[in-house]
């Protein structure tokens, strides 16, 4: 799971540079694109059990909605704040898994977890810092990153039951490819020859990261597994510090503390 918290820190790194280069539309169609060029190999290898034919494909739709979301949100976040607090910002989506699958599904919510989503949200406003003065409202984007994946993995969730997670993946990489490509009718923009070989790479990264965290979760429980996905804010901090010079203050330090303490809770819950 370490391995995969890397790749996905190295994925946001890679798309804080191509993002200088790059509008937002570009980036999300190709990390998609280049993700189901590598991703539809390994599926066809493994050739789910019933193919690929689904009967729930209101629920792909919402899972890819909120992934797509998550991806513009988190993508924005990473091109204009600091890579570790866009990269912690996202990491909140523990805190709202409980409160979309009780608004949803009335999973009920266990006292520790509720308390452990009040000490989160006190490290987000730690790490927003509203009415000090140094509030910076593309924060707000980055935390709604968050918020969609929390909706993305509810969803999971509600197809878990009858829908194989290797044909959740193919339908979210093919749905997410098809309508990220919409975009691109009024944002297109031909890449620089130095920058195609980024976007390759942010697609492979996309789609290792995402069967390394798949077969995390499937060779151990998930409280187990959760915690180790906070490394990606760690890795994150270290290369924004090494080619940013990024640096942060003692309120986001005790924040980041705080959501990494109260998401490990609710993961374990």
């Amino acid at each position: 799971m370490l391995s995969a918290s890397l790749t996905f820190a190295l994925l946001g790194a890679l798309i804080k540079v191509v993002s200088s280069s790059l509008t937002n539309e570009m980036i999300v169609f190709f990390r998609n694109l280049c993700a189901l060029i590598f991703i539809l190999p390994w599926i066809w290898y493994k050739r789910p059990q019933g193919g690929v034919k689904t009967s729930f494909f209101q629920f792909h739709l919402l899972r890819t909605l909120a992934g797509l979301g998550a991806m513009y949100c988190f993508f924005y976040a990473i091109a204009h704040m600091r890579l570790s607090e866009a990269c912690l910002l996202a990491s909140t989506a523990p805190l709202f898994i409980p409160v979309v699958a009780y608004l949803w599904i009335r999973e009920p919510v266990a006292r520790k977890v509720r308390v452990a989503i009040i000490i989160g949200f006190i490290g987000i406003v730690l790490i927003l810092k509203p009415g000090l003065g140094v509030f910076q409202p593309i924060a707000m984007v980055g935390l709604a990153a968050g918020i969609f994946v929390a909706l993305a993995m509810v969803s999971i969730r509600r197809m878990s039951a009858f829908e194989p997670t290797i044909r959740i993946v193919f339908y979210f990489t093919v749905l997410s490819t098809l309508i990220s490509a919409v975009p691109l009718v009024w944002s297109w923009q031909s890449p620089q020859p130095k920058i195609w070989w980024m976007l390759v790479i942010i697609g492979f990264l996309a789609a290792v990261g995402q069967m390394m965290l798949t077969k995390g979760y499937s060779l151990a429980p998930a409280a187990q597994v959760g915690p180790f996905t906070y490394g990606n804010v760690v890795f994150a901090t270290v290369l924004g510090w090494l080619f940013w010079g990024e640096s942060l203050d003692s309120m986001t330090w005790i924040g980041a503390f705080l959501i990494c303490i109260a998401g490990i809770i609710t993961t374990r819950r």
